[in-house]
């Protein structure tokens, strides 16, 4: 059965790898804009661009963002078709890794938070196409039909680097009025987009979701994935209510309470819990099993896999194995012998 994942986030605040500002500069100095003009009051210096693990606001971004859209309003499309693969660094391997379009698309969902997003996707399946919506409602007016442009385009040029040859698009919408000049559109979506519909949406064949790709390889997108958890996991974990729940799980004891004892202990209700987990982009599984993976690697250096199963509140040691597994790639045991 074909299923399209969720999200992981709702909003475009979440933190971001400089290397997406970096490129929109690069992009500007390419049409004689230059790198002090589109920095300026976003507290981003040219030295904190050739920092490979720099960090920036999303506020910060969308500053820069900002500056670009005034200066080249009609650019969008032509910027997002210069995020590639290798721009989205350990996610873009994990796109190249994965076993088909279908894996990589999940995992783009997944690890959203990972990219350089503003306009939230939503992938579904439509009589046949993968229909591709991106949500617009919480971005800045001024900049909001340049950004849904460029993520639009960002979208369309990775899935289409998976595969050789592309993934041909069937139809592409636009919420906002048709700009003087669609030239760029044409060219990075390989058709005239309609403009003024009810909805930003764009549409393939759903078969390119079960065609394998030429890179996949199990080992690599297992560790790829590995490593995009514990990004996210550090990222998340510097503020809000997410470094909270997992503070809590991490005391001794406490791997078995439950969402419900965590809430009161948070003095809230598991519903609001919940609501506010959601709204920072995780989950009190996800948060669970992350404090899981963090205690497993520890306790496997001096219990049995069956002692460290039942540690973590698993009622069989195979139910931790596949979770293991699924974390990085190996068993337990394996991963117990290298260590």
């Amino acid at each position: 059965m074909t299923s399209l994942a969720e999200p992981v986030i709702g909003h475009w605040d979440f933190r971001r790898s400089v290397a997406g500002v970096a490129l929109v500069v690069r992009f500007g100095a390419e049409h004689g804009i230059d790198a002090g003009t589109l920095l300026a009051d976003s507290g981003i210096s040219p030295a904190d661009l050739t920092d490979p693990v720099g960090e920036v606001a999303a506020a910060q971004e969308l500053r820069v963002v900002r500056t670009l859209a005034e200066l080249m309003p009609d650019a969008g499309p032509a910027l997002g078709g210069r995020y590639h693969v290798t721009t989205f660094g350990i996610l873009g391997y994990a796109f190249i890794s994965s076993p088909t379009v279908l894996d990589a698309v999940n995992v783009a969902l997944r690890y959203l938070d990972l990219s350089f997003t503003f306009s939230i996707p939503r992938a579904s399946l439509v009589d046949g196409r993968v229909r591709i919506e991106l949500d617009d409602s919480a971005l800045p007016a001024p900049v909001a039909r340049f950004l849904v442009e460029r993520d639009l385009a960002a979208i369309h040029t990775v899935i289409g680097e998976l595969l050789p040859g592309g993934v041909p698009l069937l139809a592409v919408d636009f919420r906002f009025p048709e700009p003087s000049d669609v030239t760029g559109h044409e060219r990075v979506f390989g058709l005239l987009p309609r403009f003024g519909r009810r909805a930003t949406v764009a549409s393939f064949d759903s078969a390119f979701l079960h065609r394998p790709l030429p890179q996949a390889d199990p080992h690599t997108v297992a560790a790829c994935e590995a490593q995009c958890r514990e990004l996210v996991a550090r990222r998340r974990a510097r503020v809000g209510i997410a470094h909270e729940v997992r503070e809590l799980l991490s005391r001794p004891g406490s791997i078995a309470v439950g969402m419900d004892h965590v809430a009161r202990e948070l003095t809230i209700s598991t519903r609001t819990l919940r609501r506010r987990l959601a709204e920072s982009g995780t989950s009190y599984q996800e948060l669970l099993d992350e404090v899981r993976e963090v205690l497993a690697q520890e306790l496997l250096a001096t219990l049995a896999v069956e002692d460290v199963a039942l540690r973590l509140g698993y009622a069989e040691a195979s139910s931790f194995i596949h979770a293991f597994k699924r974390w990085k790639g190996v068993t337990p045991a394996a991963y117990a012998r290298r260590a």
